[in-house]
């Protein structure tokens, strides 16, 4: 027996080890497990992907629970000028398995099918995992419509999205005959799963009991808010009545917080690394009647990220295999870089590379602002740069995609630098396999915690980085990586970002250029110090077994 608290045929597929024996389940938006399964995003997916593998190699009696996304998130192509252009084409995906359970659950008072479809642990190497589809024949247009997107641009339809995730997760949890122990909310998405709970017991003592509650950022977007009354009218309470809500959530007035309901609603929450920690204390102090807020450092599955030969190289120590393996690698990144761009770049160059969600806190254009010191890198005839920008905005983030046709304008008529599209997980495995740098410099503060830098050390890139997030708690200038000095918080908002810029110019001129040609020996034993010490704080096997220890205990 494997000790597991699901039923027969969708048990864990391996024997539990007693350090994980409580039984949890992982309540999240999007999961980013393998490059043909698209039903992720961005960082929260490729965090959550990490997680459902990680809990797998340690024997964990954890669960997850997502939806199925008939369109995914979308599909990053370019139009006629090389602009960006956004594409949503079905998606069909042969190893799920139909679980033959279907329920209803109430959406604006219309009961709504619902249908889970189930990820056996052994196909990608995860926990068993759950799908949710509204996209089935049992429902109209509107109902089936509610499943299409990940993070529709419709506000309405993103509420009826939580419902099927947080109160489908929990019906489907009944269907099974399972209450886990721990109920996981990534991010606030799946609250309404806290109400279903709070139906059957009308107690809060109950809910939080069983809650706890990832919060990922400081970001206002990201922490959503909706009318009161509009969320009652979508049942997004149940049959909660609303003063009834508003004495479980504490929350008076007009407007929904969802993060302060999750905060009101577990019994501990944790923010993403150590100063998001800090952060998210001081961004709720004010607000009675919250959970403690811990942290746990977000970290990503290694054994996944990390290209072999590296890997080997870095275990024998060995720099001349190193060099090799990674010139080889940017080689194969370039092919994708021409194949894209017809531009063909050069694998002795040092290449510098961002790739993440395109969003305004993370600054993709940042070096570009002053474009006489822009040009004036690219053109280094001596000390020859290549840069490499890649990753999606949202759908309808106008700004964000108008900052990413920019850097396709800006940059056409440079021979070496380019702009990708197609950022998913196996563009992000090349771009980390092929970057000397990984450049990351988001405002201060603003990034919770970050990972791709993770992943990037792991295969022997180098972090440059303003000093935010993870970065905090690995980062030693000059020894594992480059770190741009924090600005002086009473800037403006330009006089920062003009400081960040000048610190980035000045990290390349004085320090990364000089040693990337001048003492390679010097380089790579930077390199092999940054992929030593990445890993095993950085590794998600430690951040789920903290999640255990800390959280779940």
């Amino acid at each position: 027996m494997s000790g597991s608290f699901l039923p027969k045929p969708f048990a864990h597929p391996y024997e539990i080890d007693p350090k994980f024996s409580k039984s949890a389940v992982y309540f999240s938006c999007e999961f980013a497990i393998d490059q043909i399964f698209k039903i992720y995003s961005g960082g929260l997916g490729f965090l959550a992907g990490s997680h459902m593998r990680s809990a797998a190699a340690m024997r964990q009696n954890l669960c997850g629970i997502g939806m199925l996304w008939t369109y995914g998130y979308y599909d990053q192509a370019r139009g006629e000028e090389r602009e960006m252009a956004v594409q949503f084409r079905k998606k069909q995906y042969a190893f799920l398995q139909d679980t033959g359970i279907k329920f209803q659950v109430p959406v604006h008072g219309h009961p709504v099918w619902v249908k889970a479809m189930f990820l056996p642990g052994d196909v990608f190497g995860t926990v068993p995992m759950f799908f949710l589809t509204t996209d089935i024949d049992e429902n109209d247009g509107l109902s089936r419509a509610i499943t299409h997107r990940l993070y529709d641009n419709d506000p309405l339809r993103r509420i009826a999205q939580y419902i099927v995730l947080g109160s489908g997760g929990a019906r489907l949890l009944e269907e099974l005959g399972v209450d886990p122990e721990v109920w996981h909310l990534n991010e606030a998405h799946g609250l309404s799963a806290a109400f279903r709970v709070y139906e059957k017991h009308r107690s809060s003592d109950e809910v939080k009991k069983r809650f706890v509650f990832t919060t990922h950022t400081p970001e206002e977007a990201g922490n959503e808010k909706h009318d009161f009354k509009l969320l009652h009218d979508f049942s997004f309470f149940g049959s909660v009545p609303m003063d009834e809500v508003r004495k479980v959530t504490g929350i008076e007035g007009e407007v929904f917080n969802h993060s302060l309901a999750a905060l009101r609603m577990s019994h501990i929450s944790n923010a993403v690394s150590k100063l998001h920690g800090d952060v998210s204390r001081k961004m709720w102090e004010s607000f009675p009647g919250i959970c403690p807020i811990t942290h746990v450092t977000n970290a990503q599955n290694a054994k996944f990220w990390k290209d072999r030969g590296i890997e080997g190289s870095r275990v024998e120590g060995d720099i001349n295999t190193l060099a090799s393996r990674k010139r080889e690698l940017k080689s194969r990144l370039f092919q994708t870089v021409a194949n894209q761009t017809g531009k063909l770049f050069n694998p002795d160059v040092l290449t510098i590379v961002w790739a993440r969600r395109f969003a305004g806190y993370k600054r993709p254009d940042l070096i570009t602002r002053d474009i006489r010191m822009f040009r004036s890198l690219v053109n280094n005839n001596d000390k020859p740069v290549q840069i490499i920008w890649a990753g999606k905005p949202f759908p309808f983030d106008f700004g964000a995609i108008e900052t990413f046709n920019h850097l396709v304008q800006t940059t056409k008529d440079f021979p070496n630098v380019a702009v990708l599209v197609g950022y998913e997980l196996e563009l992000s495995r090349q771009l980390k396999y092929g970057a000397d740098i990984w450049l990351n410099n988001p405002i201060v503060t603003r990034e919770a915690s970050g990972t791709s830098g993770m992943t990037a050390a792991m295969n022997g890139a180098i972090n440059l980085s303003t000093y935010d997030g993870w970065v905090c708690e690995f980062s030693k200038d000059g020894h594992n990586s480059f770190i741009i000095p924090p600005a002086d918080l009473s800037l403006t908002p330009e006089a920062r970002d003009r400081h960040d810029l000048l610190g980035f110019y000045e990290a390349m001129e004085q320090k990364v250029l000089p040693l990337y040609y001048g003492d390679p020996e010097g380089w790579w034993k930077l390199v092999l110090n940054s992929m030593n010490e990445v890993v095993p704080f950085f590794d998600s096997d430690r951040m789920v077994t903290e999640y255990y220890e800390k959280i779940y205990a």
